[in-house]
């Protein structure tokens, strides 16, 4: 095998980068938590309630943080299974800057309350042209290493990475298409309306989730639980049954937002059908990543980084289990609206997403600035352990909270009337809202851990300490 001397200099700013953007957007997912059992905390000002704040918690989480772990990642997996340094060095630099900007416009929109009002919350039109940009030229970039590739054969994780690359430009150009009202102007007129915005709505949301949050995070997995096992992965055929099952059925699965809507019926119900069938290639590849360690389960005794690993694994099972049972329609009707959705979304997105970009990072850390391991293992188990029961807290809040909002919801009087007001039911939750907010602050802490043990790696790095760490 050929040494290749790779280009690790963007990679750690996009390492770093995620930490300040996982410090940001689950600092603000805490105090917007508080805030629902504490509402004073917005103090009277615009710039602080909730409306403003959810959606620098939901994209500074998903698309800052999990944005930057990709990005970082898939370029750092690239070049070690290609066996070659980035094709430009100097456009991932840029690609780097510009996705920064692009964060700031779009937090700062946020927060003076201008984006184009949908779910998603996306930014101005200008911003969606530069993410347009930036997203094209990481397409070319990967394309062009892929062909310069010196490894004849393309790693499973490459397959994941290109279709989250090139399935997320297709989305973001749909959903986002819309009529600027003048060039000096923030303000866009969107280009569909009524339900067919609220199908492109969904079409774009779920595959977000399913290649964003899933299929680029499964590239991850593909690379980092086999590296760190030191074993091959279990099925190379099941990981290449898992990808084409997996990208074709999870394009069809939107509509199962939409149930009971005035979407029409069929368009609900192969919405639902779809997501059912879902559930096999998602455990196809969960088992694919746990049963790598087969034959070596005694590593995870002594390595906290593939125990967050494996644990994500875990979680990504958990959460794809969840998704086709709520899809179904009599589940749906209890379940949708409700804190029940909350609880899923976050089984996903800090159990599966956080805890394998946790992962990631401790692996890519220490090797992008020189390092054997991390500055203290220990504080990687404490992370670990703060996560994890931070995400048992919240699941299981908002799973019962969920459940006890849509039974309220739909009890009825002798007279045929609404049992229970909206403010009695926002009252029965509160509790379960603050056991929420302190499993978001547990999980919090842990990140701010992280990054105190990443500062003193890179410290140590830099002033050429070389210590056998056993703390």
């Amino acid at each position: 095998m050929n040494i290749v001397n790779y280009d690790y200099k963007n990679i750690k700013l996009f390492a770093i980068a995620s930490l300040f953007w996982a410090i940001i957007g689950m600092g603000a997912g805490v105090f917007i938590a508080f805030q629902m059992v504490f509402p004073e905390l917005s103090f009277g000002i615009e710039w602080t309630t909730f409306g403003r704040l959810r959606p620098i918690h939901t994209s500074g989480v998903i698309f800052a943080f999990g944005g930057n772990v990709l990005l970082g990642a898939s370029f750092y997996v690239l070049q070690r299974t290609c066996q070659v340094i980035i094709y430009s060095s100097k456009i991932v630099s840029f690609i780097f800057y510009s996705f920064q900007i692009f964060l700031l416009l779009a937090v700062s929109g946020y927060v003076m309350g201008i984006t184009q009002g949908k779910e998603y919350a996306e930014p101005e039109w200008y911003a969606d042209i530069l993410l347009t940009v930036i997203w094209l030229l990481y397409l070319f970039v990967y394309l062009m290493t892929l062909k310069n590739r010196k490894e004849p054969h393309i790693y499973v994780a490459n397959w994941f990475f290109m279709a989250f690359i090139i399935v997320i430009a297709v989305l973001h150009v749909g959903n986002n298409i819309s009529i600027p009202i003048s060039w000096n102007s923030a303000e866009s007129i969107s280009f569909f309306s009524g339900v067919q915005s609220a199908m492109i709505q969904w079409w774009y949301g779920h595959n977000a989730v399913g290649f964003w949050l899933t299929a680029a995070f499964i590239g991850i997995m593909y690379y980092f639980v086999p590296k760190r096992a030191n074993r091959p992965i279990y099925s190379y055929r099941l990981s290449i049954l898992h990808f084409w099952s997996l990208i074709f059925t999870y394009i069809w699965a939107g509509p199962h937002h939409l149930i009971y809507t005035s979407l029409p019926d069929w368009v609900q119900t192969l919405g639902m059908t779809m997501s059912i069938i879902l559930w096999l290639p998602s455990w196809g590849g969960m088992v694919n990543g746990i049963m790598t360690l087969s034959g070596a389960w005694y590593k995870l005794r002594d390595d906290p980084v593939l125990r967050f690993l494996i644990i994500a694994v875990a979680f990504y099972g958990m959460s794809t289990f969840e998704g086709p049972v709520m899809a179904i329609k009599s589940v749906n009707a209890l379940s949708h609206y409700t804190e029940c959705t909350i609880s899923h979304v976050h089984s996903g997105a800090l159990g599966w997403v956080a805890l394998i970009s946790f992962g990631a990072l401790y692996h890519m850390i220490p090797d992008l600035w020189g390092k054997k391991e991390m500055y203290s293992v220990k504080l990687i188990s404490i992370h670990l352990w703060l996560a994890c029961l931070g995400i048992v807290l919240y699941i299981i809040s908002m799973w019962t909270a969920g459940i006890t909002q849509g039974l309220m919801w739909r009890s009825y009087d002798d007279m045929g009337f609404l049992k229970y007001s909206f403010i009695e039911v926002v009252k029965v939750l509160s509790p379960y809202y603050l056991i929420r907010a302190l499993g978001g602050l547990l999980f919090w802490l842990g990140a701010l851990i992280m990054v105190y043990n990443t500062i003193k790696t890179i410290k140590d790095s830099k002033l050429g300490i070389v210590k056998n760490n056993k703390k």
